[in-house]
């Protein structure tokens, strides 16, 4: 059974940082691509980083590029995302999702999704 799990999250003023975790189970991390995206109410998922397998090859959304950086520790399963400066307009549920392959900035690529921390910020 898959199980990707999310922790992290919480409120934090303008400016600040939170570091979000994605414990997963169930596949072989060490062969899939991580993604992290995130859902606004009212909007749809948006991509936001993503890490390939093997190369470590990051991709990022233009929004957040420079100031968020994702990463993976293979041994522990588990991907970060390192968020810093944050902007209320990262106001999100961050999801973690999985796949079999490279990396892509297409939600629907992903076959497995972790149900999400809350991140907010006030301005």
């Amino acid at each position: 059974q898959v199980q990707l799990v999310e922790s992290g999250g919480g409120l934090v003023q303008a400016g600040g940082s939170l570091r979000l975790s994605c414990a997963a189970s169930g596949i072989t991390f060490s062969r899939s691509t991580m993604g992290w995206f995130r859902q606004a109410p009212g909007k749809e998922r948006e991509f936001v980083a993503a890490i390939r397998w093997s190369s470590g090859t990051t991709f990022y959304a233009d929004s957040v590029k420079g100031r968020f950086t994702i990463s993976r520790d293979d041994a522990k399963n588990t991907v970060y995302l390192q968020m810093n400066n944050l902007k209320p307009e990262d106001t999100a549920v961050y999801l973690c999702a999985s796949r079999w392959g490279g990396a892509s900035t297409t939600n629907v690529d992903y076959a497995y999704w972790g149900q999400g921390t809350q991140v907010t910020v006030s301005s």
